[in-house]
């Protein structure tokens, strides 16, 4: 294997013809040669040979990332996938784990939660700021995201705490909301690619109608923000879009589509999104609270949204 990690390496070396079982993703602002070693080293411990490595990301820029191709039988997945969190923490990496298959780099379909994942924001904390009750909100916001409380109850909660508020705000907030890193750059690319996308949000349609026509989305199914002369009333507007209602817009969009779940990709960050994530072909935790960092299936927490590229094996 050393021979293989040299400084003079041109990151496409092919050690093993054979088709790969599985695939393994190390990204990072920089990825150096020992840590690469470390996840292979881990890997071997699983019985899982490396077939070939290639370095996806352009050897200048801020993302560095390297995609591992391996062989073998992996009877054990859930200890693989606990030790990689832990190196991925220890070496400050995204380490991300998938098993191969000819979906990976063809998705068709791709669902996203809006707040904290394609916004640096919860938007019901910055209505509520505007409110004067901002600690009070993101308090519940907080304990709803890492999965401490249910995400209906604590809607309709923080929803009520609005009543009164002038909409007046809303265009201001807007204004003010920030994408999150690498959001363009990855709908460019899943919309070359010709993939459907929606968001799926527990947040509100006046927001995630401005992302759609921003980011050129599909589909947009939000909650809606009821407003009477004005004013916000503070009732939730059935459906609410919670966690389950998440996974059933992603198996219905999937099925109006004509697409296998084993198609999609789903992204979000808070513990409403996991029923979401697990049912997706790719369902990735994005710099998410540490019950879903732990929960999913991959996770990112290093880089940008655009990393997701790289799990579809796109090169820059």
């Amino acid at each position: 294997m050393g021979d293989v990690l040299t400084a003079e390496t041109t990151f496409s070396t092919a050690l093993n013809a054979e088709p790969a079982d599985h695939v393994v993703s190390v990204m990072g602002r920089q990825v150096g040669y020992p840590a690469l070693r470390q996840v292979i080293t881990l890997l071997a411990e699983h019985g899982l040979s490396l077939s070939s490595l290639e370095r996806l990301s352009a050897v200048t820029g801020g993302n560095a990332c390297f995609e591992l191709c391996l062989q073998g039988p992996l009877e054990q997945p859930l200890p693989l996938r606990a030790q990689v969190l832990e190196l991925s923490a220890a070496l400050g990496l995204d380490i991300v784990y998938q098993p191969e298959s000819a979906q990976r780099r063809h998705p068709r379909l791709a669902v996203f939660d809006m707040d904290s994942t394609l916004i640096e924001a919860e938007v019901i904390d910055e209505l509520a700021k505007a409110a004067g009750i901002g600690e009070r909100v993101a308090a519940i916001t907080e304990q709803a995201m890492r999965g401490e409380i249910d995400f209906r109850a604590s809607f309709k909660a923080r929803l009520a705490l609005l009543d009164g508020l002038d909409v007046a705000v809303l265009d201001d907030i807007g204004a003010q909301l920030r994408l999150s890193e690498g959001a363009e750059r990855l709908f460019a690319e899943l919309n070359r690619m010709g993939v459907k996308t929606a968001i799926l949000s527990g947040g509100f349609t006046y927001f995630a109608n401005q992302l759609q026509k921003r980011l050129s989305i599909t589909h947009v199914f939000a909650n809606e923000l009821q407003v009477v002369d004005g004013k916000c009333t503070g009732v939730a507007v059935e459906p609410i879009v919670d966690a389950q209602r998440k996974a059933d817009l992603l198996q219905q969009l999937a099925r109006e589509h004509g697409i296998d779940l084993s198609e999609t990709i789903a992204v979000g960050d808070g513990a409403n999104d996991l029923a979401m994530l697990a049912i997706a072909g790719l369902g990735v935790a994005f710099r998410a609270k540490p019950l879903v960092r732990q929960s999913a299936r991959q996770a990112i927490s290093v880089l940008g949204l655009d990393a997701v590229l790289y799990l579809l094996g796109r090169r820059d």
